[in-house]
């Protein structure tokens, strides 16, 4: 079992997640963030860290977000673009940095917009 982090970080990403992970299983991709479910260690620091509201265990996703439970998985499973093999379990995100690609799914899907800024 492990927690995933759903459409809601899509664009997002504000990373307060990454600094409460003990397991350091957070992963940084283009345009969200990743948790290797072969690292995690379901403590749940994350999910209650999470100013997104984006990240759930995984017998917990909403219906419309259960497709990021695999997408997850694949983001270490399977070559992504600009990849030559698949991530794997590096060992700690900290270690390896910024991953700077996407699975398709996310890749896929259209930027949210921004937030509007007040005016004056």
């Amino acid at each position: 079992m492990t927690y995933v982090i759903s459409a809601a970080c899509v664009d997002v990403m504000h990373k307060a997640c990454v600094q409460e992970c003990p397991a350091d299983c957070i992963y940084e991709g283009a345009r969200v963030l990743y948790i290797n479910p072969d690292e995690c260690v379901d403590c749940g620091a994350c999910k209650l860290a999470c100013e997104a509201d984006a990240i759930y265990y995984e017998t917990d996703l909403p219906d419309d977000q259960l497709r990021h439970l695999a997408d997850n998985a694949a983001f270490f499973t399977e070559t992504l673009p600009g990849r030559d093999a698949p991530l794997g379990c590096p060992g700690g995100a900290a270690r390896l940095g910024p991953v700077g690609v996407d699975t398709p799914l996310i890749a896929a899907m259209p930027p949210k917009a921004a937030a509007a800024q007040p005016i004056g």
